[in-house]
């Protein structure tokens, strides 16, 4: 898996102050991406050990909120294992401490019914161990730069603590119009 770009201390990703790691590869290429050059699984560098450090060394501050997974698409079958691993080596040093936001094309309502056996597993540790996943691939008619984390109308912010509780039905995130979660 390649890492198209990481930008440390973002804050149009999530709420806080975070790092946001940007994943090579998309089969969705939606109208009016701006991530076009992330379609590309070949773009940008390998996630090696080293690279993983650094990202976690980038999220171990105080004032770092967490981890933000955007591609490219994270959940891609392409993706899917070395986004799980990154995933599992950031519970593995935070904990529930810090937060991970995953951004995904993907509506996760079907990911489950299409996904293959071969990768259910890995799907499912990524899910349960994110925070919130952002769902939905980008729509250009219904783009709307007001919308907090998000660029067009029809993706939704999903609380996956709650989510899981409510038996993969999608409960959306209590968020205010600042970016509060209450």
């Amino acid at each position: 898996m390649n890492i198209g770009g990481i930008i440390t201390s973002d804050v149009a990703n999530g709420p806080g102050l975070r790092t946001s790691v940007f994943i090579s590869g998309c089969p969705i290429h939606c109208k009016g991406c701006h991530n076009e050059k992330l379609w590309d699984y070949d773009y940008g560098v390998p996630l090696t050990d080293e690279l993983t450090q650094e990202i976690l060394d980038s999220i171990d501050h105080e004032g770092i909120a967490g981890l933000s997974i955007l591609g490219g698409e994270p959940l891609s079958f392409e993706n899917i294992e070395g986004t799980a691993k990154l995933i599992s080596d950031f519970r593995n040093r935070f904990g529930r401490n810090k937060t991970i936001w995953l951004y995904t094309g993907y509506c996760i309502d079907d990911l489950y019914e299409h996904y293959v056996a071969d990768y259910f597993d890995l799907l499912y540790d990524a899910c349960e161990n994110v925070d919130v996943i952002v769902d939905g691939p980008f729509i250009e008619e219904e783009k709307d730069i007001t919308l907090l984390y998000r660029g067009s109308k029809n993706q939704r912010i999903i609380d996956m603590a709650k989510t899981l509780e409510n038996d993969y039905e999608p409960v959306l995130l209590d968020i205010d119009k600042y970016g509060i979660l209450k």
